[in-house]
């Protein structure tokens, strides 16, 4: 399959996929069944991985550490389902940064063989990871109706979550998958600075628990917003902050556009590199 001429345009992120969505959607759903081939219960693990998670979550930080949120009448489960909610935020960005290093790296045919839309890789990991953070959204939705009897209104705005956050986790992806192929070591660091972007990020505590002089480093945190955003919405049942959403819609955008844009140039050198 050719790929076709790359063009600076700011629609390029669009375009990207939709020239070669059928490519893109064959390769994710292989992605996803690789991943659980040879299991006995295969896909199910994708609803039990997060059930099982959801279970050691509330076990450990609220029964263990009895640790709290501070609402009036919130319950161990409760506790449970806001750490889950900002962990699927996390997640998703994190699955896709630790193999974006080596996605170049490990499909070297692709480069020296033939003629492929090289792009399409981050898309292809992204989706796998979106796959999985649905699966994880629909456990915790149904765990919280179990528990509440009621759903709230705003958990069919999550959606609206995604799209930002799918942006600047396909616009660092191109950035890490160029810089893994000439930089190895990008790799290595990957992992250690999601963990700590992890514990920076209002996951396992309220934004008002952390000390006031050092609460901008969770501001700096790109997942921060994202993450109170999805405990607002599907535990809280407030509102979206419109006008942060837009602007972070934006922002991505930019990300996104700049890392393809790197991307479409450093590519020229990933034959005589790898």
């Amino acid at each position: 399959m050719l790929s076709p001429p790359h063009s600076v345009s700011p629609l390029m992120v669009f375009t990207s996929v939709s020239s070669h969505w059928s490519l893109i959607r064959q390769l994710t759903r292989r992605e996803i069944v690789s991943r659980y081939r040879g299991s006995f219960l295969g896909v199910v693990w994708a609803f039990l991985h997060p059930l099982l998670m959801l279970t050691v979550y509330t076990l450990v930080f609220r029964g263990a550490f009895g640790l709290r949120w501070g609402r009036e009448g919130e319950s161990a489960l409760d506790f449970g389902l806001l750490v889950f909610a900002g962990l699927i935020v996390h997640a998703l960005f994190a699955e896709s940064m630790h193999r974006a290093p080596y996605l170049i790296v490990n499909h070297g045919n692709y480069v020296k063989k033939i003629v492929f839309p090289l792009e399409i890789l981050a898309w292809t990991s992204l989706g796998s990871a979106v796959f999985h953070a649905a699966v994880s959204t629909c456990v915790l939705i149904l765990f919280y109706g179990l528990l509440h009897r009621s759903l709230h209104w705003t958990m069919l705005l999550v959606p609206l979550l995604f799209i930002p956050l799918v942006l600047v986790t396909l616009g660092m992806s191109w950035f890490l998958a160029s810089a893994g192929v000439f930089i190895r070591d990008i790799g290595q660091a990957s992992g250690p600075l999601t963990t700590i972007m992890l514990f920076l990020s209002p996951v396992f505590y309220p934004l008002s628990a952390f000390p006031d002089a050092y609460r901008g480093l969770l501001y700096g945190n790109p997942l921060t917003f994202l993450i109170m955003q999805a405990q607002d919405l599907l535990i809280w049942g407030k509102g979206p902050s419109w006008t942060g959403i837009a602007a972070y819609c934006l922002g991505s955008y930019v990300i996104a556009w700049c890392g393809l844009l790197w991307f479409h140039k450093t590519r020229k050198a990933f034959a005589d590199v790898l």
